[in-house]
């Protein structure tokens, strides 16, 4: 790649778009040129330049049909119109449509040209730099999500095989002690011991739930059935709410957007609970006219009419799995009161 921006100039005086040349490489730019629209289009589709300088009115294509077909073909490039004067509002139009300045061929127009493409190609290094900086930020945002997935599962994987097995021998234990003491007629010791197991075991099915919410399993479009009926579950235990999940179609999904689903439903019920004080939860996942909706609605407060600006970092994350599966994430106050959440996205994800 040359060290100096290469400027694809169009247009079909060819005079002046040698003078045009001549005022650009003395300004240490690169060029190309072409003095018709088919040249340019057949020079585009296999170069790519930093930017390009068209003439509104060549006589084959006018620069708007151009820009449309270099569209249409995926071969866009930054670009700045060259007009005549009085055409200055159609120059105005194409900035709409993405021209990133105009020049009018008056008397000054040559002494023009390279101040021009300079800052425009200032432009576009900033854009660049925004650009690679956001896509840097993704990264790492991929990157935390990914970490702390693992390592929820590894603190699930922990309660589950760990603090789950230490507690299930306790309960062995316990249920030893009291045999004991019931042989040797010591009724009230072996009531106390059969009270200790009881407890025991409840500890163990809490110690499970919390598991498996940190760590779903899911696998394949069944596991995430199952995950989400499990979700419902352990909602009614723990928050002492009326959780019921409702399934509908025929459900073919990755092993991703099945996490990413069972997650945002998670986050959802959460808020439902903690922020919304609901009493009813409703989760839904169904498959219809190739649409893939996961819905989770409540009785609660619902949303306050004014959002914050800066709302909470769980509907951040909600947003961003749903669009790292290729989907769209809308939080709403119900018809009938309370929040609905909805994640939609194409069914063959």
């Amino acid at each position: 790649m040359s060290a100096s921006p290469t400027i694809f100039v169009v247009d079909d005086d060819r005079g002046l778009l040698r003078l045009i040349e001549k005022a650009l490489k003395r300004a240490n730019f690169e060029t190309s040129t072409a003095a018709s629209g088919h040249d340019a289009i057949r020079w585009l589709t296999e170069n790519r330049p930093d930017l390009m300088l068209l003439d509104l009115k060549l006589q084959d294509i006018e620069g708007r049909e151009l820009i449309n077909q270099l569209a249409a073909i995926n071969r866009s490039v930054p670009f700045i119109i060259i007009t005549g004067q009085g055409d200055e509002r159609v120059a105005v139009d194409m900035m709409k449509r993405g021209a990133l300045d105009y020049l009018v061929k008056d008397a000054n127009f040559l002494e023009f040209v390279p101040d021009t493409v300079q800052r425009a190609m200032n432009h576009i290094a900033r854009e660049r730099q925004l650009a690679a900086a956001i896509a840097e930020r993704e990264e790492l945002e991929r990157a935390l999500l990914q970490a702390s997935e693992r390592e929820q599962t590894r603190i699930g994987q922990d309660l589950h095989d760990g603090l789950g097995q230490h507690l299930a021998g306790i309960e062995l234990m316990s249920q030893v002690l009291e045999q004991n003491l019931s042989a040797k007629k010591l009724k009230t010791e072996a009531t106390r011991a059969a009270d200790i197991a009881k407890h025991v075991r409840e500890a163990i099915a809490q110690t499970r739930l919390l598991a498996r919410g940190l760590s779903p399993f899911v696998l394949e479009s069944e596991g995430l059935v199952s995950a989400l009926k499990e979700l419902a579950h352990r909602a009614e235990n723990v928050f002492r709410v009326k959780c019921q999940f409702h399934t509908a179609g025929k459900l073919t999904v990755s092993e991703a957007v099945a996490n990413h689903l069972y997650r945002i439903a998670q986050e959802a019920v959460t808020n439902a609970v903690k922020h919304g004080k609901a009493k009813r939860i409703d989760i839904r996942l169904e498959n219809t006219n190739g649409q893939l909706f996961l819905a989770v609605k409540d009785d609660g407060v619902g949303l306050p009419e004014a959002l914050p600006e800066k709302r909470g970092i769980g509907m951040r994350i909600m947003r961003y799995r749903a669009d790292m599966i290729g989907g769209t994430l809308a939080a709403e106050r119900a018809p009938a009161g309370g929040t609905l959440v909805r994640c939609t996205l194409p069914a063959n994800g």
